[in-house]
């Protein structure tokens, strides 16, 4: 993405502090609050940076050639999928639709097509993390096994679906099938249980903000 900020605006979402970026002035003061919280900083093209922050003002790393990727205007866009986990690297949400409870998405911040291509920090840190994620998703959610897939063929932006795989599964789905789950939730063949998604994500969220992954 080319251009420069056009008067960003942070808001933060819990109390509606905003900051602008006219000359960094700022209305309000983030550390009174200890949650962490969505801050969006509105840029030009339509596009945003978002960051999850613990009481305090952040930004992610400039994405590039957002274009019309669904994943980065997911990150980025006018309505961004808000994260259960997020880093100046990894962005984690609860993926929809989904086939199963539990069932989420690994996405890197920067838009990228996927581990031959990542730089040198994010493939330092790709494989702690992701064992970092699934192991907390494995034991959040009492799964047999986390199924992990990247094909990246509806984005070139990488996002990794992980994937709990239950003793029982609905349609006896294991391996690839878990992904007509996934489908047949979207078109509504199949109900997904809302109150175990959001029980697993207020897990999983908690779980990952006691015990982050590491950095590398």
């Amino acid at each position: 993405m080319s251009g420069q900020h056009t008067n960003p605006e942070f808001v933060h979402r819990d109390c509606n502090v905003t900051m602008t970026r006219a000359g960094m002035r700022v209305a309000g003061d983030l550390r009174e609050c200890s949650e962490p919280v969505a801050v969006v900083a509105v840029v030009a093209g339509g596009f945003a940076r978002s960051a999850t922050v613990p009481g305090e003002m952040s930004m992610s790393m400039p994405i590039e050639n957002p274009g019309s990727c669904g994943v980065c205007q997911s990150l980025y866009g006018e309505h961004p999928e808000l994260p259960l986990f997020e880093s100046e690297l990894w962005h984690v949400r609860h993926a929809q639709p989904a086939g199963v409870p539990g069932w989420m998405l690994l996405i890197t911040k920067r838009h990228v097509g996927g581990p031959a291509h990542f730089d040198d920090r994010e493939a330092a840190a790709f494989g702690p993390a992701l064992r970092h994620f699934e192991r907390v998703l494995e034991r959040v959610t009492g799964a047999v096994r986390i199924y992990t897939a990247a094909l990246g063929e509806s984005h070139p932006h990488f996002h990794a679906h992980m994937v709990p795989r239950y003793a029982a599964m609905p349609r006896d789905a294991k391996a690839w099938s878990v992904f007509d789950l996934q489908r047949a939730a979207g078109a509504g063949e199949i109900a997904v249980d809302a109150a175990e998604v959001a029980r697993i994500s207020a897990a999983y969220r908690a779980a990952l903000r006691a015990e982050p992954p590491p950095t590398r």
